[in-house]
């Protein structure tokens, strides 16, 4: 029988060694091996921990590995890495069952001579676990090390936000994000929904700012629940719930979503129009809009009609034709780190200068779509200003006609209202982080 560090190894090799990403290879392999609920929650808790803190983990390792962490077997580097992690941060994981585990896994899958070297290493990090690992006297380089992130990526964050915001969003990205779903007004009301919940097992409490949400903080995995297979919830985080009902939607609208996968949002509009009007559901690729028809299916929703479209490229038979244009435009994903943590690793500096173009174009297709007196309500999961403040700034400068009109989430902390009318939404325990800003076409 398999165990549970088999299992996380498993998911790292894939995510680290091949660039799959987490919560879809981990969903895949929980689903396929048979382990207790005790063992599923900590396969979880090590896969993402580990990841989560992959920097500060090397940087151990570095300190006891003379030769360069690239040149190891890389499976043999991932045993280390989520020993390391169970041991620096994980209290209810004995050490000597850690180790124990790490080396027989090792000798299972490498051979003697790698577990001998792996029993050394985290033996010696236990003698010294107090050991100055930074041993530099850069303020940046303690922040790198003890949130674990890459230098590049503080130092943007300190030069856009500040220092104390900076430090804030970083405790935020590494928080352990809760569940959360929004109840299907097609099909049930809150409170019956809400109290279904409690007599299934779930501990559960109203949402952090979405009236239709529901925070779960304990129970079985949700997506197994009748009331999710029935489609009377969807998962989806709070922050994106706040997009849809920013649109104004009236009942018989035209609205069209031109990044439309997974479909949360998509069908978010579509409950709201109460199933009627006409939703355009358009993406890149075909198997991704198989997704939100499987949503939409599930939640019972039939006013919506699925496109391929490449919506940088624009498309004149859609000249005008819709009150609402949702573009929740692909971006660098910052804002969802607490739930993939592999996004602190596999981003670089020179791809945001590309995604700001993609997303630039996706803009100006967007505002040939509304008619006038329509509403563009654009959104990323990302905390990068070149991807949000600038491109709004960059709009509004090139198409004089529009114009932003400011929202209201209520005062949360989290909750920063800025200059020009848009929302940045800083990450927490209940939220992602988050951008919205909602244009206005003006009439001649």
């Amino acid at each position: 029988m398999i165990e549970s560090r088999e299992v996380a190894l498993e998911v790292l090799n894939r995510v680290l060694m091949d660039g799959s990403y987490s919560n879809i290879i981990l969903g895949k392999l929980l689903n396929k091996y048979e382990l207790s609920n005790k063992d599923r929650a900590l396969t979880t808790e090590i896969v993402y921990g580990t990841i989560k803190y992959k920097y500060t983990i090397d940087k151990i390792l570095s300190y006891f590995i003379k030769k360069d962490l690239k040149a190891l077997d890389k499976e043999v580097l991932n045993i280390l890495r989520l020993t390391i992690y169970q041991v620096k941060y994980l209290d209810k994981v004995p050490e000597f069952a850690a180790v124990n585990e790490a080396v027989k896994i090792t000798k299972k899958k490498n051979g003697i001579g790698a577990s001998k070297f792996v029993n050394g290493v985290i033996r010696n990090y236990l003698r010294n676990k107090n050991v100055d690992f930074v041993n530099s006297p850069k303020e940046i380089d303690k922040i790198c090390f003890e949130y674990s992130f890459e230098p590049w990526m503080v130092n943007m964050f300190i030069k856009q936000y500040t220092y104390n915001t900076a430090i804030s969003i970083l405790k935020g990205l590494n928080e352990v994000p809760k569940v959360s779903v929004r109840v299907n007004c097609l099909k049930g009301n809150y409170s019956s929904i809400y109290n279904q919940l409690e007599a299934n097992g779930y501990s559960i409490e109203e949402g952090y700012v979405c009236p239709q949400a529901i925070s779960i903080s304990k129970g079985k995995n949700i997506e197994d629940n009748k009331l999710f297979v029935d489609g009377y919830i969807t998962v989806q985080d709070e922050s994106a719930m706040l997009v849809a009902p920013s649109m104004e939607l009236l009942e018989g609208m035209t609205v069209l979503d031109l990044c439309s996968a997974p479909g949360g949002k998509t069908t978010h509009i579509s409950e709201l129009l109460n199933n009627s009007g006409k939703v355009m559901s358009f993406d890149l690729h075909e198997n991704k809009l198989n997704l939100v028809k499987d949503n939409a299916n599930r939640l019972g929703i039939t006013n919506i009609v699925y496109n391929k479209m490449d919506s940088t490229i624009y498309d004149e038979k859609y000249t005008a034709i819709a009150d609402r244009v949702l573009i929740d435009v692909p971006c660098s994903g910052f804002g969802i780190i607490r739930k993939k943590p592999e996004i602190k690793w596999n981003k670089t500096s020179k791809e945001l200068k590309d995604i700001v173009k993609i997303q630039r174009n996706i803009m100006a297709n967007a505002q040939k779509y509304v008619k006038e007196h329509g509403i563009i309500l654009y959104s990323t999961c990302t905390l990068n200003k070149r991807e949000n403040e600038e491109n709004i700034q960059w709009f509004l400068q090139t198409y004089p006609q529009f114009k932003v009109v400011e929202l209201n989430y209520g005062n949360e902390e989290n909750i920063v209202y800025n200059e020009q009318g848009s929302v940045t939404i800083l990450p927490n325990k209940n939220m992602d982080a988050f951008f919205i800003c909602k244009l206005k076409k003006m009439g001649r």
